[in-house]
Formats: structure tokens, C-alpha cells, sequence
């Protein structure tokens, strides 16, 4: 007889599941956003290039061109430029400058500056500056200097003069000083005369005079009407 056996067998309880790759579907989207994003990227690149390759040769050639004209520009800065280290407004019908500062060059292309404790401007709209305790420093050819110096003082800024008054003391580096009530400078020309009467003295004398004129940046001094001349002996003179 034989014997049947019953030889299957049951487990109960869920299976553990196997971790499964991502699914064809999503790595087909993946590439799709992928590829969708690269040429954005590529066309903003190009667009940045092409926007450099414009923007830079114009540049240079700005560069250029301002290298070109900017000895003018400082010149013209030179000759036309006043400024100041404060502005009172406190009263708007007789506005005033403290500490203005006047640069420039005259006929030869030598600088000049003027300096002030105060200006005032003698009329609306006029150029004609008044000025407190004006200071003027002009460079000569050699150069040498020549220092100005008064109580008051206007300054005609479009014909370049300054007309001075009180305590004029004028003084060469030189070791020349002159002391006159008046006197009129052309700073465009470097030259400057007065009619009143005047004192000076220098390494090798002193001097009077009735008045005096300047030319050539202080080269030559003519003593105009009576003039008196003491030399020290044994003095020489500047340059000797």
C-alpha cells in the first residue's frame, strides 16, 4: 500500500518587498526638463556675449577719447575754477564766500592763485568779486615767485585783474619788498603798476618813489615821478 504524503507548505504573513529602479517614465522626464533647461542657458550666454563684444570696443574708445581731450579739459579747469571751503547764505541778497581759492594761467601759460579770508560779489550777475585780505601767488619763468598781499582787494575774474588796497606789500623771493596804498595787477600780462607813492628795499638798498610799474612777471620795475635810491656799500646784487 502506498502512502500519500502531503508535501506542500504554507507561509502566511506579506512578503518583504525588493527595492525597485526608477521607473523609464521618470528618467524620460528627467532628460526632457534637462534638455529643455540647457538651451535657456545657451541662448542667455550668447546674448552676454554679443551684448561684450559691443559694449567693450565702445568703452576702449570712450577711454580713448577722454585721454585725448583731457589736457584741455584741465586747462580750461585752470584757467575758469574758484573754490571754497564754505558758503554763507544767510543773507541771500549779499551771498559770501570763506576761503575762495582762484587758480589760472596767464598769456604764457604760467599759474597764478588768488587766495581770501572772504569774497562777496559786487552785483548780481557781475563776475567782479570783492575780496578781504586777498592773497596773490604768481609763478615767473625762472621759477621764482612773486607774493602780493592787501586789505581789500576785487578781482575781475573775466579780465583777469586784481585791483588792491590798503597795506599793499608786494615781495619777490628774491629778497625785494615793496609797500604802496594801491596797486593794479593784470594777471593774464604778469604785469602791475600804482600811482601813489611808494617804498621798498632790497638786498643792496632802499627806495622811494612816486609810483611804479611792473612788467615782464617782475623782471623790470620802472619807479615813476621823484624817486630816492640809498645803496648799502659793499652790498651785491641778487644773482651777482
Amino acid at each position: 500500500m502506498s502512502t500519500l504524503e502531503n508535501t506542500s507548505s504554507y507561509s502566511s504573513g506579506p512578503s518583504s518587498p525588493a527595492t525597485s529602479p526608477a521607473s523609464p517614465s521618470a528618467i524620460r522626464r528627467y532628460a526632457m526638463d534637462a534638455n529643455r533647461e540647457r538651451p535657456q542657458q545657451k541662448k542667455w550666454y550668447s546674448h552676454f556675449v554679443n551684448m561684450m563684444k559691443v559694449l567693450l570696443p565702445v568703452v576702449a574708445l570712450l577711454l580713448i577719447v577722454l585721454i585725448m581731450v583731457w589736457p584741455y579739459l584741465k586747462t580750461q579747469d585752470l584757467r575758469f575754477r574758484l573754490n571754497f571751503s564754505a558758503l554763507s547764505v544767510g543773507d541771500t541778497q549779499d551771498p559770501s564766500m570763506v576761503n575762495p581759492r582762484y587758480l589760472g594761467i596767464d598769456k604764457d601759460n604760467q599759474a597764478f592763485s588768488i587766495t581770501a579770508d572772504l569774497a562777496r560779489k559786487l552785483a548780481a550777475g557781475d563776475s567782479d568779486v570783492e575780496l578781504e585780505m586777498p592773497k596773490a601767488d604768481i609763478t615767473l619763468d625762472d621759477g621764482t615767485w612773486l607774493v602780493l598781499t592787501a586789505e581789500n582787494g576785487v578781482f575781475k575774474r573775466l579780465k583777469k585783474t586784481l585791483d588792491l588796497a590798503g597795506a599793499v606789500n608786494l615781495f619777490h623771493d628774491s629778497g625785494f619788498e615793496f609797500r604802496t596804498a594801491k596797486a593794479s595787477i593784470d594777471l593774464g600780462k604778469g604785469a602791475a603798476s600804482g600811482s601813489v607813492p611808494i617804498r621798498g628795499q632790497g638786498p643792496f638798498g632802499d627806495l622811494q618813489a612816486q609810483g611804479f610799474r611792473m612788467i615782464n612777471k617782475g623782471k623790470t620795475i620802472l619807479f615813476t615821478g621823484k624817486a630816492k635810491l640809498r645803496i648799502f656799500p659793499g652790498q651785491k646784487r641778487p644773482g651777482k
